[in-house]
Formats: structure tokens, sequence, C-alpha cells
């Protein structure tokens, strides 16, 4: 009494859950490229990288207004107090009167023609900047869809195997009905029912953890595609036939073409190489034409003062040179060519870390293929033993163990080739991944 009180309180949670799951959820099915084209637009880590681009295309803008000539305006206005003529012993002074009111207004216009390349080079660091900015956005585009294929294809993984549970439980409400028959007629017994019951729950207990980590997917995936917590992505299926089955030389070369980290790698190169010719830049003479207007007034140059505004302009040539780079130069110049050389092995580590792992993921690749293989072949053992052991059962010739461990190894078995089918997608996606070309 107890175990069917049990089996029902169980049954009806199941039941209501199901049917609140389906008033609250909304199903939508998407292809992984739809599923792209959300993240595109509605993910926060994509949005906030795109920003990080865009800031720093305005930082080139600034470096841009090193070209453009410097231009100082200042005005004073004074209230002047008189002044004291007096012996160079401090004897016989008297007073000079200077109008109170005095002003000043200059204008000063400078454009450095020559900065040993200094200008240039920053503008081409701000460049550089720009293309590591996009090239990082553009990984983490790419860390994006792939975290969004692997949370969809474990989706499917969850999907396909709830399929083979439902089977599963179908296949055993099906011989606990035969069973009970058997039962009655006095040809099976109670302890062999009682069995069956329990795996029964069992895989209800089961599907029930699937149906749980289902919904965490989904959750990661709505998530990441920028939709509302009450969708529910419905998985599509696939066709392994339409994978692009190629080699391994053509992966390495594609991963040195599109590489992104790779890509960064060298751009951090450069950015060091140009750091180096702006430190050297600094060991040059800097040359600016200049041009200034004076006007100012009272005119104190003369005894007494003239209360009159005074006016004059030059222009000129001028040529700066920083004395101190003569010995702080070569120091820093030693500290860059270091950040050269330290950015140079990055690269190297990085071209043999994207070696090894394109060699680690079409060797996965290629496992998987393999591995279904042999699982389709244990699904068809295992289905033809189920098959001929229940026979023998329904004959006497075999027990309930046998039975219980038939079923066991044809659910584990067809568990075991969904896995590898979506296995052989997973590993595809990822040599995308790597590569840079996802």
């Amino acid at each position: 009494m107890g175990k069917m009180y049990l089996r029902v309180i169980l049954l009806l949670c199941l039941l209501l859950t199901k049917d609140v799951y389906a008033q609250t959820m909304e199903e939508r099915s998407y292809t992984i490229e739809q599923m792209f084209e959300l993240a595109e637009q509605n993910n926060s880590r994509i949005k906030a990288y795109t920003t990080a681009v865009e800031q720093s295309q305005a930082e080139v803008k600034v470096a841009q207004t090193a070209y453009l000539p410097s231009v100082n305006v200042s005005l004073s206005l004074s209230y002047n107090g008189d002044g004291m003529i007096l012996d160079r012993d401090f004897g016989n002074s008297f007073t000079a009167e200077i109008p109170g009111f005095g002003n000043n207004f200059v204008v000063e216009v400078s454009q450095v023609i020559y900065a040993g390349g200094a200008i240039s080079g920053g503008m081409k660091m701000a460049e550089l900047q720009v293309q590591i900015a996009s090239l990082d956005a553009e990984r983490n585009r790419q860390e994006v869809r792939f975290l969004i294929v692997g949370n969809y294809l474990e989706l499917c993984k969850l999907d396909n195997q709830l399929k083979v549970f439902d089977a599963h439980i179908a296949q055993t409400e099906k011989v606990l009905t035969d069973m009970r028959i058997r039962y009655n007629q006095g040809a099976a017994l109670s302890n062999d029912i009682t069995r069956y019951e329990l795996q029964l729950q069992n895989l209800n207990y089961s599907k029930t953890q699937l149906l749980n980590a289902k919904q965490i997917l989904n959750n990661r995936l709505t998530v990441a595609l920028g939709l509302p917590n009450h969708i529910a992505i419905s998985p599509g299926s696939f066709k392994i036939d339409l994978v692009e089955d190629k080699d391994i030389m053509y992966w390495q070369k594609e991963a040195s073409n599109s590489s992104i980290q790779l890509n960064i790698m060298e751009k951090a190169v450069q950015l060091t190489q140009q750091k180096e010719k702006i430190s050297n830049s600094e060991r040059l003479p800097q040359v600016a034409l200049f041009a200034t207007n004076n006007l100012t007034g009272p005119v104190t140059i003369e005894i007494p003062a003239l209360n009159k505004n005074f006016n004059y302009w030059f222009v000129g040539i001028g040529v700066k040179y920083n004395l101190s780079s003569l010995y702080k130069t070569p120091k820093r110049l030693k500290s860059d060519r270091l950040g050269i050389q330290k950015a140079q092995e990055n690269l190297l580590v990085a071209q043999e870390e994207t070696t090894l792992a394109i060699d680690m993921a079409y060797t996965g690749y290629r496992e998987a293929y393999t591995l279904l293989e042999i699982k389709n072949k244990s699904v068809e053992l295992a289905t033809g033993n189920y098959e001929l052991v229940n026979y023998r059962y329904a004959n006497d010739l075999a027990t309930i163990t046998d039975l219980l461990d038939a079923s066991s190894q044809k659910l584990d078995a067809e568990l075991q080739r969904v896995n590898a089918h979506i296995n052989i997608l997973y590993n595809y996606y990822k040599l995308h991944y790597i590569t840079g070309t996802l």
C-alpha cells in the first residue's frame, strides 16, 4: 500500500510540473545561425566590446589633433601702482606715475613641422590599438558563439536522452502490464513486479534530473541570446553528413590565416616596435613654426610711462632639443627592445599552443566518428540481446535479473550513441572556434 501511495504522489508531481512548465514556457526553435544573429543584437558582452572598439576609434581622432597647430590666447586686466626711481645707494628717490589701468592681450600660434616621428608614431599606435580592440571584440564574439554552440548541443543531447528515457519508460510500463497479467495467471512472482516497478521509478527520477538540467541550460542560452526567461528553446535536428570533412592541414592553414589570438599577438609585436620608434624619436630635435601678436598697455619702458597701447608681433622658426634624452633614452630603448622580444616570444608560444589545440581537437573530431560507429554497433547488439532475453523470459528460460540487465545495457548503449552523435558536431565547431572562423 505504501509503495502504491508513493508512486501516485510521484506521478502527480510529474504531471503538475509538466502542466506548469507548459503554461509558463513558450517554445521557440532556432538554428545556430539564427542564435548567432540574436547574440549579435542582444548579448551584453558583445555590446561591451563593441563600445570598446568605438572608444579606441575616438582615441585615433584625438591622436590626429597632434597634426593641428596649437593656438593660445591670453587676456589679462590689471591695476598698476606708481613706480619709484632711486639711486643705486637707494637715495634720492622720487615717484614715477604709471596709469592705473593695465591690459595685456597675446595670441600665440605654433605648428610642429618635425618631431622625429613622434607624432606619426603616436598616430600609428592609436590605429594599432583600434585593430587590437577590434580583434579582441571578435575574439569575444567567437567565445560567445562557442558558448552558445556548446550549450545548444548539450541541450540537444539532453533532449535526445529524454526521448530515450521516454521510450524505455513506455517499454518498462508495457513489461509491467504483461507481468501483472502473468502474475494473475500464476506464471510470475510478485517480487519480479516489485523490481520492475523500482526500475520504473528510477527511470522517472532520472528523467526529472534531465528535465532540470535542460532548464538550467535553457536559462544559460536565453541569457546569452538576450531572450526573456519564459522562452524554451526547442532543439533542432542535425545531420552529420552535412559537416565538411577536412584534413588537419586545412585546419592548420585556417588557423595561420584567421586565428584571432595569433592576430592579436602579431599586433602586439607591431605595437612594441612602434613604441621603440617613439622612444628613439626623443633623441631627435623638434622643429616648429611660431607666430605671436602682443597688445599691452600702458607703455612702462618710458619715464614717465605712456598711457598708450603697445602692439608688436613676430614670426619665426624654433628648434628644441631635450639634452636629458642623451642619458635617459638609451635606458628606455633597452626596455622597449626587451618588450619586443617578449611580444615575439609570446607570439611563438601562441602559435605552438594553437597548433597543439588544433591537433587535439582534430583528434577528438576523428575519434568521435570512430566512437559513433562503435556505439551504433553496440546499440544493434544490445537491442538484439534484449529481444532475445525478453523472448526467453516470456518462455520461462531467463530470470528477471537477466531481463533487467539486458534492458539496462540497451538503455546505456542508446544514450552513448546519442552522446557520440553530438560529440562529432561539438568537435567540428570547436575546430572552427580555435581557427577563429566560427
